[in-house]
Parts: structure tokens; sequence; C-alpha cells
């Protein structure tokens, strides 16, 4: 890496998450369901926890105590007149797990928000002249769009370790990609 590139890194430093600092919120672009109201949702979705075996159930009470801690997620009490839960699984790839939500019977019921995606082909054709090409991925990009306090109660999960709470984007949600684009395009406008 270019002495130049580490001077300019270590200048915004406190945009980048590491392991001592929290994760960063992106300020002023609440993320809202909405739901089409024409169709009664609440009695389908209260679904109850899947079924775990005793190592997906660990591996469950380890990613929900990573996401409280990371202020993505809080427990929500029984008797808080829950309407919407989701259940949530465990997926295993290489043998580390994630934390899946089966938002599916929520999506039915989501309004689509049609905001444009770039198609690859065209960001490869953009960038076909350029001289120097770099990237920098962002840590847990979805989970830094905060949720509108609406949206926040569609979003309860379900497990044998009780209910939560998504305070950040979860992936999985049917407008996320949307609305993630949207806000790139407010912090980086190509006009």
């Amino acid at each position: 890496m270019s002495e130049e590139l580490i001077n300019v890194l270590y200048t915004y430093k406190n945009a980048f998450a590491s392991d001592d600092e929290p994760l960063g919120a992106i300020k002023g672009h609440g993320v809202d369901i909405n739901l089409n109201i024409d169709r009664p949702y609440t009695p389908v979705l209260r679904r109850p926890a899947y079924p775990a075996s005793p190592r997906a159930r660990e591996a469950l009470e380890k990613h929900i105590q990573e996401l409280i801690q990371l202020c993505l997620l809080k427990k929500v009490g029984h008797n808080e007149g829950v309407e919407v839960k989701t259940p949530v699984n465990i997926a295993w790839h290489n043998d580390k797990s994630r934390i899946i939500g089966d938002f599916r019977e929520l999506n039915t019921y989501t309004v689509p928000d049609r905001y444009p995606i770039p198609r690859i082909k065209e960001t490869l054709t953009q960038l076909s002249k350029s001289k120097y090409i770099t990237s920098i991925d962002v840590l847990k990009d979805f989970h830094q769009n905060v949720l509108t306090p609406k949206t926040k109660k569609l979003l309860r999960i379900i497990t044998q370790c009780g209910i939560s709470e998504y305070l950040r984007m979860p992936f999985g949600i049917k407008n996320a990609p949307s609305h993630y684009q949207r806000m790139l395009n407010t912090i980086f406008p190509t006009e």
C-alpha cells in the first residue's frame, strides 16, 4: 500500500469500523418498510421459532448476543404486544455459521421499492478506461442503516432464546438493496 493511501486512510480513520470502535450508522436515511394495508398480515406473520439442534441453538445464541453488543438488535419482552415475529435459522459454510431471518412472508406483504440498481456490465464499462481501480468493502453495510420505529416492530425475530428486534437493516428484506443504493447515490452523487 502506498504511503499516500495510508495517510488518507489515517486522516479519515473515524470513517472506518474496527474491533475497538462500534459500528457506524448512516444518518438521515431511516429504512421504512411499507406494507400493503389492503391485505391482513398480522396473523400470518406470528410464526413460532424453528426447531434447532444443540449446535445450531448455541450458534444462534452467540449471534444474537453479538448483534445485541453491536447495538443491531435488542431483546423484546413477550408482553410487548408483538404483532410480527419472524423465525431465524443458521446457515453453515466452511464450518462458519451466520444467522438468517426468514422474511419471505413479510416480503410478500411489502410494497416494492423500484429504485434502480446499477447493472454490473454498465459499471464495468464505465471503469474500462480507468488507469487505477480500487475498492474498499463496507463492514456490515446493510447493518449501518437505521430502521424507523414502525419498521423495527416489523423486523422482530424469534428463536428458542426469545424475541428480539432489529434496530438496523438486516439482510433478506425485500427493499434492502433499493434502499442501500438510494443511500449510496445520496452520498456519492454522479452529477
